[in-house]
């Protein structure tokens, strides 16, 4: 991957049909599904989508699509050196909601007039880059931000009103949750989390992958990931500490934990994002 040439914003149109497996992006993706369904399996969980909605996938994440038909739409790509979703967080919201979530289905549904709106602003950011003109970087900027602000209030809404929705799901996931949060640096066993919360373990794997569309190990995995992408982003710590931070001792292991989750070792991801970002990523 030859992150320091990939553009900070990129919008192409895609058509493809059968089976896809795009490459691991540094930069977050929003897929803008005009025409099609299909299933995307996005690192190890599987969603079906279907036309016209949007799918959102974070940095290095991997992806890979299933289609009968032809799937069409647009593919919008940013990377945080044009716009850093944790620094703007208080105006946009999309943090946690639209990227970096481990609970929810990364997947916004839409109608015929959000369809419209979003796909005249994918357009207005395909004109502006192909245009250069006068004050470029901010009208692409506002732009952008109107996108995620729009998906990030229709996801919210459809979280408070779907049956997959965390207010509706099962006591048993909402306990998990909150017991993964508080101990995700230290249990990593499926079965300690089923015994702490008194119910089977095969009745737990079952509700976690009716829910949230994968396996509770990889739930726990992709949680400390999250921990383990941030400290080594966002702090000079060694990769030793950050594994001891999340629990594991030794770090030639945690490290091909990261690899296998990410496609690259924890030190190339960090080197090659603080050299992308000119060190911008440390003075957080």
């Amino acid at each position: 991957m030859d992150i320091q040439s990939t553009p900070e914003l990129s919008i192409e149109r895609f058509r493809f049909q059968g089976r896809k497996q795009p490459g691991r992006s540094p930069c977050f993706s929003v897929y803008l599904m005009e025409q099609g369904r299909g299933a995307a399996r996005v690192d190890y969980a599987d969603h079906e989508f279907e036309s016209p909605c949007l799918l959102c996938l974070s940095t290095y994440q991997k992806a890979k699509f299933e289609c009968g038909g032809e799937v069409s739409g647009w593919l919008l790509r940013f990377h945080a050196n044009f716009f850093c979703i944790e620094t703007h967080h208080h105006a946009v919201g999309c943090n946690g909601v639209l990227f970096n979530e481990v609970y929810e289905v990364p997947i916004v549904r839409l109608d015929a007039d959000s369809l419209d709106e979003f796909r005249r602003l994918m357009l207005t950011l395909e004109q502006e880059l192909r245009l250069q003109d006068l004050a470029q970087a901010e009208v692409l900027m506002a732009t952008l931000k109107i996108l995620l602000i729009k998906a990030t209030r229709m996801k919210i809404a459809q979280q408070g009103t779907e049956g997959v929705a965390a207010t509706d799901r099962p006591e048993p996931l909402r306990q998990l949750r909150e017991l993964l949060e508080t101990h995700y640096h230290q249990l990593h066993s499926p079965g300690e989390y089923a015994r702490r919360l008194g119910i089977s373990p095969r009745t737990l794997s079952d509700l976690v992958r009716t829910h949230f569309h994968k396996t509770l190990a990889e739930l726990i995995r992709d949680r400390v990931m999250k921990h383990a992408r941030w400290q080594l982003l966002h702090t000079l710590k060694p990769v030793k500490q950050v594994a001891l931070e999340v629990g594991y001792e030794d770090e030639f292991y945690f490290s091909r934990l990261f690899k296998r989750a990410l496609g690259c070792s924890p030190q190339v991801y960090r080197e090659q994002e603080t050299l992308k970002r000119k060190g911008a990523n440390l003075s957080m």
